[in-house]
């Protein structure tokens, strides 16, 4: 395969910035994928190079991006692959840099993943990966072999890590979720938390490219270990197969799960079916039980992954997922259990994030102190989740869900983390902030009569009015002197929106309907 061929495949969107036609006819023998500033020692010639130009900022001087070009000249690169993702272009300063240093240099598109291009360049040049002659692997076969065997006998990450590294011996190792779980280390790794595994995975090499945003997972290596890149792919795609069955598992397993929660979702469910439906899904038969839902916005697949990686780092709770009828995805999650938990720990996983189990008090505070780290991994959507109050038996579920699409409509109008529990409507805006846009409206609409139309400059002045006062407690002398009026205006004020609503404001209940139809506006 030449250079000139990936120019050609629509399916790539690969854009030529600089290359004469020799260079463009030169035959590929590989790929290397890579970030670092000086990859020479790396590389192999004929290789072409992708990198995502993490090392180059819009501070760095010429002669940086000369040092990585040179670089690869003299390593004997085919071609330099530089992705537009990180800078929103590639840096004009990297086209010079390619022209005099005589590599051809092409663009690839936040569309297009690195991954793609690899299995294009191996699957048009070797045929399927599995045949690949042993020269073009930097793993040794034996170890290959080995993985191979693991993979297929359905061995845990952690040992699948250890021995993928083993043979260079050993050393400390990690493979992280977007939100900063870990999902494998090896034993000379110490424990990190979710929020240093987070910071660590900025920097770490994702392992399944075309994972959405909050399904990725990352191989991490010190930085004073020394792996070539090539080898650091290859072990990243040991990891991609694994991940790979376990989602065929997961998806293998959703029919029980869609069968809950449509159960759930009925109002009135016989006791039998709802049970039989919980064991199907490996959940206890008692509760205590929380029920959540969230809304992203995204595509079902990005959503549920969403959910299920926040999930994740609760210790010692089982849970489901399935997608609602009326939209949103909701989970079921069954209250702490200490033999899952220490399954869990087992594998290297919730434990070594630092997720707590317990009370259902401590789920949501978990997942409160999770949301960030979610909502960091894709800026172009924003989760919002909502939770019911703990649903002590299978009967009691159906109104767990309804409290936990209530909290998410909560979620969506309040300002902050985005997610809600039904637990935290304890004040009357938070309450009314529960209910759906066409009820707020119309109950503002019928309880201020004339006044919710807020066109008209006198009622405008009239609800400011009414505002002040209901915030002073009813009290002419402070609303005057918050207005700056003399009290006679205030009652006459008053008085008018007493006439247009046909509320009293001498009576409490009064000015709980106007109160709570200012908050509906």
């Amino acid at each position: 395969m030449h250079v000139e061929d990936l120019l050609r495949l629509e399916s790539l969107d690969l854009t030529l910035l600089w290359g004469e036609p020799p260079l463009l006819a030169r035959e590929i023998s590989g790929v290397t994928a890579t970030d670092l500033e000086e990859p020479g020692r790396f590389l192999q010639r004929g290789e072409i190079v992708l990198s995502g130009l993490v090392w180059w900022s819009a501070a760095d001087e010429e002669a940086t991006a000369d040092r990585f070009v040179a670089a690869l000249r003299g390593a004997g690169a085919a071609a330099l692959l530089a992705g537009e993702e990180t800078h929103g272009r590639v840096p004009e300063v990297l086209v010079d840099a390619c022209r005099r240093h005589g590599i051809a240099l092409l663009s690839v598109p936040v569309h297009t993943s690195f991954r793609a291009i690899t299995d294009t360049v191996y699957l048009r040049q070797w045929g399927d990966l599995s045949r690949r002659p042993a020269a073009s692997y930097a793993l040794p076969e034996n170890v290959r072999g080995e993985l191979s065997r693991l993979l297929a006998e359905g061995t845990d990450p952690a040992t699948l890590l250890t021995r993928a590294v083993a043979h260079l011996g050993t050393p400390p190792c990690h493979v992280l979720s977007a939100t900063g779980r870990t999902i494998a280390r090896t034993p000379t790794a110490r424990a990190l938390s979710a929020a240093e595994a987070s910071r660590q995975s900025a920097s770490a090499l994702r392992v399944d490219p075309e994972a959405s945003p909050y399904g990725q997972w990352f191989l991490h290596l010190p930085g004073e270990v020394e792996v070539p890149p090539r080898m650091l792919h290859e072990i990243a795609e040991v990891f991609a197969q694994y991940r790979q069955g376990a989602l065929r598992r997961e998806a293998a397993a959703q029919a029980p799960a869609r069968e809950l929660l449509a159960l759930i979702e009925a109002e009135r469910s016989a006791a039998a079916p709802l049970a039989a439906a919980l064991r199907a899904c490996g959940l206890p038969e008692r509760g205590p039980y929380t029920v959540m839902v969230m809304a992203t916005g995204a595509e079902e697949r990005t959503e549920t992954d969403a959910l299920r990686e926040v999930l994740r780092h609760l210790a010692g709770h089982r849970f489901v997922t399935a997608r609602l009828t009326g939209g949103g995805t909701a989970a079921v999650i069954a209250g702490a259990d200490a033999e899952v938990a220490a399954a869990e720990d087992t594998g290297a996983g919730a434990a070594d994030s630092g997720s707590p189990g317990g009370s259902p008090d401590g789920v949501v505070a978990a997942l409160r102190g999770l949301w960030p780290a979610l909502r960091a991994c894709d800026e172009a959507a924003l989760p919002y989740g909502g939770i019911s109050a703990p649903a002590a038996t299978p009967a009691d579920l159906n109104g767990a869900l309804v409290q936990a699409r209530y909290a998410l409509t909560a979620a969506r109008r309040a300002e902050g983390p985005n997610l809600t529990a039904v637990d935290d409507l304890t004040t009357l805006e938070a309450l009314l902030s529960g209910l759906p846009t066409d009820v707020r409206t119309a109950f503002g609409i019928h309880a201020l009569g004339p006044l919710a139309d807020d066109s008209n400059p006198s009622h405008r002045m009239l609800l400011e009015t009414l505002d002040t006062f209901l915030t002073h407690n009813g009290s002419w002398a402070r609303t005057a002197e918050a207005l700056h009026l003399h009290v006679n205006t205030v009652h006459y004020r008053i008085g008018r929106v007493e006439l247009l609503t046909g509320r009293d404001l001498a009576r409490l209940d009064h000015k709980l309907d106007l109160k709570a139809a200012l908050l509906c506006r």
